[in-house]
């Protein structure tokens, strides 16, 4: 579990987190929300140590990451996955050799045990006979699964997840968003996945937290998130004549059956 507590983050004088408390629970897929500007990407890049806030808190699992001594901050980080917006793969290595990075850079494991485990993590993600392949020879979605292949490599506690679903086609989307949520059940993790995409928000929203202009506004899961009477949350969610169709369904019947 991450907690944050008393979060505020400034740029030039510019308050862009502003008192935030939230907590990203274990076992589930927390998604951090807002429009752009709204303070989201700065809240995830100082979970991850890429920003450092004026004052607050980040425990992980009671550990306070701003109050770490540099050498505590290093074996936290092998504690932690990210799945980078761009899939950040290695051009000039296979998919299996991107897989094995981490564990060559991070683990003491030998060359036999380092493949075996990417191996398995390839199978994982449904990616079995592509290890020979390059980032150029396979599709966005591959690239995304072979990214999520390589950020459970090191088996870890935490995974963080930057816009997922950027530039994949809708069925694509489903594919990553349900891969994401049965790794997070599957091995416990504390997922916290950084999107815009509503689909994935009604989709695999466990545990949802709207950020506005640099406040917490809202706190729930993919269900509660239809009958919420929070303005600035309606207008982000159900700006489009889609997904206002969908709450005017709800509306009418009560509920609407989620993804499996």
């Amino acid at each position: 579990m991450i907690e944050v507590k008393n979060l505020t983050k400034s740029f030039d004088g510019r308050t862009v987190l502003d008192n935030i408390d939230a907590t990203f629970y274990t076992g589930k897929t927390n998604l951090i929300i807002g429009q752009s500007g709204s303070g989201k990407t700065v809240l995830m890049k100082s979970l991850v140590g890429l920003h450092t806030p004026e004052k607050g808190q980040i425990l992980f699992d009671g550990r306070d990451l701003l109050s770490m001594s540099a050498a505590d901050v290093k074996e936290l980080r092998k504690e932690i996955g990210m799945l980078f917006q761009g899939s950040a793969l290695f051009d000039s290595e296979t998919v299996l050799g991107n897989v094995e990075f981490p564990l060559k850079m991070f683990t003491d494991k030998s060359r036999e045990e380092i493949r075996e485990r990417a191996l398995f993590c390839l199978e994982r993600v449904n990616l079995k006979g592509a290890e020979k392949k390059y980032p150029s020879e396979i599709s966005g979605g591959m690239q995304k699964r072979v990214a999520i292949a390589r950020a459970i490599a090191l088996n870890p506690k935490y995974l963080f997840c930057d816009e997922p679903n950027s530039g994949l086609d809708p069925k694509t989307s489903i594919v990553i968003d349900e891969l994401l949520r049965d790794i997070t059940h599957e091995y416990n993790i504390t997922t916290v996945i950084n999107t815009h995409d509503m689909n994935s928000v009604l989709g695999i929203g466990e545990n949802i937290i709207f950020i506005n202009k640099g406040h917490r506004e809202w706190v729930g899961d993919m269900t509660q998130i239809y009958n919420t009477a929070n303005e600035a949350l309606n207008s982000f969610v159900f700006a489009t004549r889609l997904f206002q169709e969908v709450r005017e369904y709800v509306a009418e019947h009560g509920t609407i059956q989620q993804r499996k």
